[in-house]
């Protein structure tokens, strides 16, 4: 593991990690959504109680609606999309697209989404475009603070996890043989490859991330590295984007419902499988530098390839260069995120771009290639 500084988790790190205060209130939102719900029903509807959820996320808002038409009572999932007043994370949210991505997944193969009912692209009924589905009951493995610090996760059996990691990888393969939904994901330019084209919508966010703030060292020296080591790929299927255990509700350690879509992609499949090594990986360091021992054999990569390429028939390629990339990213949308900390005044400019990104040790030791030595048998 890389030399991490041990003061190098902030002690609001879970503050710093959620978006700016919500603009949603109950009492705002009732009329108009009782309203339009009814006009979507076909009937009268009732709403009994609005309130916001707990657990993860940092783009959208989300807000839990019970509400009773036809004689039924109906318990929602209203995903709200971010203005840009509120200086969110990502410059753009199409909630339209991610609800007919979820909708393309779900016609298309066996992984389970949550139920969708309705998309309202416009701003005129609460201020905000958002997109409805049914509730999903069931557990998230928490990232603030990391499931790898003490959670259910960590409480359960190797065996349960075991499970869990198989039929999360098993989904995953699932998504990327769906067909390619053409018309939802944006193509590359003529004589691009679709993971040249990802890589420059990376630059693009970076430089929307730097606006008004100093550029981080770290990240331009990734950049730089990931240029030069491209891989040459042809491969381009549907990749969630986020494809992460966080973003996924389980009951029984099972898949019910795989969420967040507002990264999705066409690009290699390696994107995918390298996301979820990537964060694990930098949950675990932080475990371990906190003296705590996460969980070492939990979502090793060469576990996670082995499962992959079985469910798929698919041999993850150029693996060291995928789950370095991917850590690159996490590691923009961390500076992103203490970015809108500083903005808020929640945070400090440090004096030191880089040290807004709390993963920078592990970034360099991966574009040094000297990360993967370090580990052990938790590769």
């Amino acid at each position: 593991m890389p030399d991490i500084p041990a003061d190098a988790i902030p002690e609001n790190s879970a503050e710093l990690a959620r978006p700016s205060d919500s603009r949603l209130q109950a009492e705002d939102l009732a009329p108009a959504l009782t309203e339009w719900l009814s006009t979507k029903a076909g009937s009268p509807a009732t709403i009994t109680e609005i309130k916001p959820p707990d657990g993860n996320g940092m783009s959208s808002e989300t807000v839990l609606v019970d509400a009773e038409w036809g004689g039924e009572t109906h318990q929602l999932v209203f995903r709200v999309a971010p203005s840009p007043e509120s200086d969110p994370v990502f410059p753009e949210y199409d909630l339209d697209v991610q609800f007919r991505l979820m909708d393309h997944v779900a016609k298309t193969t066996s992984v389970p989404v949550p139920p969708l009912y309705w998309s309202e692209p416009s701003e005129q009924i609460i201020g905000y475009p958002f997109i409805v589905m049914g509730r999903v009951d069931g557990e998230v493995p928490p990232d603030v603070l990391p499931y790898t610090f003490g959670s259910w996760l960590t409480e359960a059996t190797e065996e349960q996890r075991r499970q869990l990691q198989t039929e999360t990888v098993e989904a995953l393969a699932g998504i990327h043989a769906a067909p390619l939904p053409e018309d939802l994901l944006e193509a590359p330019r003529a004589g691009e490859t679709a993971l040249a084209a990802h890589l420059r919508r990376m630059k693009d966010f970076y430089e929307w991330t730097v606006e008004g703030h100093e550029r981080a060292p770290i990240l331009e020296r990734a950049f730089a590295w990931a240029t030069d080591n491209l891989p040459a790929t042809d491969d381009a299927v549907l990749v969630w984007g986020d494809a992460r255990i966080g973003n996924v509700i389980y009951q029984d350690f099972s898949p019910a419902a795989v969420l967040d879509w507002e990264m999705a992609i066409r690009g290699p499949r390696e994107l995918d499988v390298a996301w979820g090594i990537a964060l694990h990986r930098f949950f675990q360091d932080l475990a371990e530098m906190a003296g705590m021992e996460g969980l070492p054999t939990f979502w090793r990569r060469s576990d996670v390839e082995a499962v992959y390429e079985k469910a798929s028939g698919h041999k993850p390629q150029d693996m060291d260069f995928y789950v370095a990339y991917n850590t690159m990213i996490y590691s923009m949308i961390l500076f992103r995120v203490q970015c809108r900390a500083v903005d808020y005044g929640q945070a400090e400019e440090p004096a030191d771009p880089d040290d807004k990104i709390l993963n920078k040790a592990t970034l360099a030791a991966m574009i040094d290639g000297t990360y993967w030595e370090g580990i052990g048998d938790q590769r």
